[in-house]
């Protein structure tokens, strides 16, 4: 049985490695991306079961963006918004994806928010 895939966007190569590393040891296919890459295009090459994507990154890229061109683009997967800060709650644009977690160094709430968005496939 193939792992499902979650792809980790984020602009932080040390949050990317770290998440890579816990869902990795969770049994779980990672991909990571810093958001700089077309976000369609790296959706059709990683085809990933879930998407784990922060909502700032860098000065001038915002991850309520590229979550936008995935639903636009007609990409229907779950999209879970990585975020150190809660005010992206009161953009209109969050409402789009499918769960948030603040992020931690504690990734337990994390984990659970994928496998709830895996839903059946997470428990075999």
């Amino acid at each position: 049985m193939d792992k499902p895939k979650i792809l980790v966007i984020d602009d932080e190569k040390h949050i990317r490695m770290l998440y890579q590393e816990e869902l990795e040891d969770e049994g779980y296919s990672v991909a990571t991306s810093d958001g700089e890459e077309p976000i369609l295009g790296l959706m059709a090459r990683e085809a990933p079961q879930v998407v784990i994507l922060d909502i700032r990154l860098g000065p001038d890229k915002c991850g309520l963006d590229l979550l936008q061109h995935i639903r636009t683009g007609g990409v229907h997967v779950p999209v879970i918004l990585s975020t150190a800060y809660d005010t992206f709650q009161h953009d209109l644009k969050s409402i789009a994806a499918d769960y948030y977690v603040v992020k931690s160094v504690d990734l337990t709430e994390l984990k659970a928010k994928v496998r709830e968005a895996l839903g059946p496939k997470a428990q075999s």
